[in-house]
């Protein structure tokens, strides 16, 4: 459950900076109780001497569940602002003794990559990361193309694997959320392996049909209850006139 949480949050959804471009928290919920805390930070910088953006996602349990099971989960994106394009992407991992870390970097020009873990490979063209699929919707005119039922399929490196994800456009919805009521897009990425979603469309995405497109909700219908990521805060730094 958490590592599903935490993949596609993020689609969704940070460390800190010290004046981030945008902040958004969330509140992470199992059924009705308060579980965990999720930041993201999004922050103009550079990458090898390159215009970059970076993506900075942080999770952490809270309260009761971080005394049963604590986690902390640090994912870190640099991209190519003009194209979405990942740079570089770094993965984190805390959860109770358990240790993981790597770095992974992308080579747009020839289709590859190499993971600190496992090495240089060929990789499908446009190789997205996790945070860098968020990216890529926000930048993109693809949401507003759909009709309800469409499906798209983009490239995702996650875990020192790939794959590719199809996710269906539902449709939008409003929604009466912390920041007020908002219209949003609906989608829901495929997920195949093993029994733990309800149905196929048992993970959905809402993000908001406005010009930041913001992921506003993760809903997850689990066997055993239901995963909530809903967010509470959206800090936007206003760009400075030269």
């Amino acid at each position: 459950m958490r590592n599903s949480l935490i993949l596609f949050f993020s689609l969704i959804v940070m460390g800190a900076f010290a004046q981030p471009t945008e902040k958004l928290k969330y509140n992470l919920k199992y059924s009705f109780i308060k579980g965990g805390e999720a930041v993201i930070l999004v922050n103009d910088t550079s990458f090898a001497g390159k215009p970059a953006t970076h993506y900075f996602l942080r999770g952490q349990t809270v309260g009761l569940p971080e005394a049963i099971y604590k986690i902390d989960d640090v994912y870190e994106t640099f991209l190519n602002p003009r194209n979405g394009r990942p740079y570089m992407h770094i993965r984190n991992i805390k959860e109770r003794k358990y240790r993981y870390y790597n770095e992974t970097y992308f080579y747009t020009d020839n289709d590859s990559i190499f993971s600190q873990r496992s090495g240089g490979r060929t990789v499908p063209h446009n190789m997205l990361d996790i945070l860098s699929v968020f990216s890529f919707l926000r930048q993109h005119d693809l949401l507003e193309s759909l009709k309800v039922g469409d499906e798209f399929t983009l490239p995702v490196y996650h875990a020192d694997k790939y794959f590719m994800m199809t996710t269906v456009f539902l449709g939008t919805e409003t929604i009466d959320s912390k920041l007020g009521e908002k219209e949003c897009y609906v989608i829901s990425p495929r997920i195949d392996e093993g029994k733990l979603l309800k149905s196929s469309d048992g993970l959905r995405f809402y993000i908001t049909k406005d010009e930041d497109k913001l992921p506003l909700i993760l809903e997850l219908d689990l066997n055993v209850g239901a995963v909530r990521a809903e967010l509470v805060s959206y800090e936007k730094k206003k760009p400075t006139n030269l």
